[in-house]
């Protein structure tokens, strides 16, 4: 799978936001202990999303996210920056600016952003001229792009948090419900026969409730993708619900983009253990080893195991014998601790909208000959109402390239879908009439020499150098 960017900038501040307030939805406080937990939250560092630096929030600013993110469907949208109101306006350009504009972009459409600025500078004879990054989205609003003359020819991740200084190792456990899940693989003891013909050893998925000993889901695959990890878990999602937290370890299929992205999408606060630390998910641990001792021992007399026959005898050992055997911590059973506690899980959302959840964003460049950008090795065509994007933002998972989403890049909604390039369907030569992108006259004739080259010769003659080169006499040589 090719790699992926990083989080897009719109989403950072909105990461860090809901991961500094998530311990306190996961956990809500006892009446009277807010401040005190806010005031251990603002004497923390934190690490500036854009930056990287290090950086603290006060204890006002963090009960303001704390609040608006409590009862909100979507947390961590609730905690994203908001459209500026005055986003798409251009009042620090005068008319005459824009005129001078306007005409020079008409006399002179093949010249580049960079180089109208500078001209028109000189043009406007020092009159008041906004910034350059000003200049250059009132030339891309208004479709003032530049118009090639000839033939068109065709940076990592911030560095790893500093590690937590050593700490004494003690046992924990959530006060809630659904506060925080454990998730793992597990390497089977046996081997399955495929459908193939083949042999091949397992991989257990397990999602366990940390307050309960619950098991949201458990289920055997070939192999420990991220498509296998978003598979079970969105099951375990339908099952029980969301949690507040997710804890898992570094493997590529936890820390892939759309792991990470659905979690904070849905509002789960993704938490992984330290390097080398397995006891951080000990129950995860524990749980493998009743897996091996009974359900593996129930079926060392089955020859020929499949997988669909293990899965099936795995969730009759979990429904009927692990759900309901008291806890030996415990002393109660998983399912009867799960129904008896404090709950703080939320309602799941569709199977459709966690599929739309589990995906990752990415920038392309939109090939202007025909609409079309590269995703995966497959070309993708994009509707000619959005030709103007020079990039544009999808949303997609990797393994499934069915479903792909072009989507706005300022709050990340769903514009359209975008399909595969379908090259025998447009061999029919039907083609739709598109409407203009800008209103801009044709271009006119450059008038005379551009005043930037003008400036430059008064300039140099004004040195009271000779010319730095020898004339060719014409008539000596013909």
């Amino acid at each position: 799978m090719s790699s992926i960017p990083a989080t897009p900038k719109r989403d950072r501040w909105a990461h860090l936001r809901f991961a500094i307030v998530g311990p306190l939805l996961a956990a809500p406080p006892q009446p009277g202990q807010l401040c005190s937990a806010l005031r251990e939250l603002a004497a923390k560092t934190w690490r500036h999303p854009l930056s990287g630096a290090d950086v603290r929030f006060a204890a006002a600013t963090i009960e303001r996210w704390f609040y608006a993110a409590r009862h909100a469907s979507d947390p961590v949208n609730r905690l994203s920056d908001r459209r500026r109101g005055d986003r798409g306006t251009f009042h620090s350009l005068a008319p005459a600016v824009i005129a001078a504009l306007r005409a020079q972009y008409d006399a002179h459409p093949g010249w580049t952003m960079q180089l109208h600025y500078d001209n028109l500078k000189v043009a406007l004879c020092g009159a008041a001229l906004p910034s350059y990054p000003t200049l250059r989205r009132y030339l891309l609003a208004h479709g003032m792009r530049r118009q090639a003359r000839l033939a068109r020819t065709s940076a990592g991740a911030l560095a790893a948090r500093d590690r937590l200084e050593q700490l004494e190792v003690r046992s924990y456990e959530v006060e809630h419900v659904n506060a925080l899940w454990h998730l793992d693989f597990h390497h089977g003891s046996r081997k399955v026969l495929t459908s193939a013909g083949d042999w091949a050893k397992p991989m257990l998925l397990g999602v366990i409730d940390d307050r309960s000993r619950l098991v949201c889901h458990l289920q055997w695959y070939l192999d420990e993708t991220t498509s296998s990890l978003v598979h079970g878990l969105c099951q375990a999602f339908m099952k029980r619900g969301l949690p507040r937290a997710l804890m898992t370890d570094n493997g590529a299929a936890m820390l892939a983009a759309e792991t990470t992205s659905g979690l904070a999408s849905l509002g789960v606060l993704h938490q992984t253990t330290l390097p080398y630390s397995p006891y951080q998910n000990a129950k995860q641990e524990s749980f493998w080893g009743r897996v091996e001792g009974r359900l593996m021992a129930m079926l060392e007399g089955e020859d020929g195991l499949t997988l669909d026959q293990l899965n099936l005898a795995t969730q009759a050992w979990v429904e009927q014998e692990y759900h309901r055997s008291v806890h030996t911590e415990l002393r109660a059973t998983p399912l009867q601790r799960y129904l008896d506690g404090p709950n703080v899980g939320r309602e799941c959302g569709s199977a459709a909208a966690l599929c739309a959840a589990f995906r990752v964003e990415v920038v392309r460049r939109q090939r202007r000959a025909d609409g079309t950008f590269s995703l995966e090795g497959t070309r993708f065509e994009i509707p000619g109402r959005y030709r103007h994007l020079a990039n544009v933002h999808v949303r997609y998972a990797r393994w499934d390239l069915s479903r792909v989403d072009l989507v706005d890049p300022q709050d990340g909604s769903v514009l359209c879908a975008v399909r595969p390039l379908d090259k025998a369907a447009n061999a029919n030569g039907v083609r739709r009439r598109l409407a203009p992108t800008s209103t801009m006259a044709a271009p006119a004739e450059p008038a005379g020499m551009a005043p930037l080259l003008r400036e430059l010769l008064a300039d140099y003659a004004a040195t009271g150098l000779p010319p730095a080169y020898l004339p060719v006499n014409e008539e000596e040589n013909p």
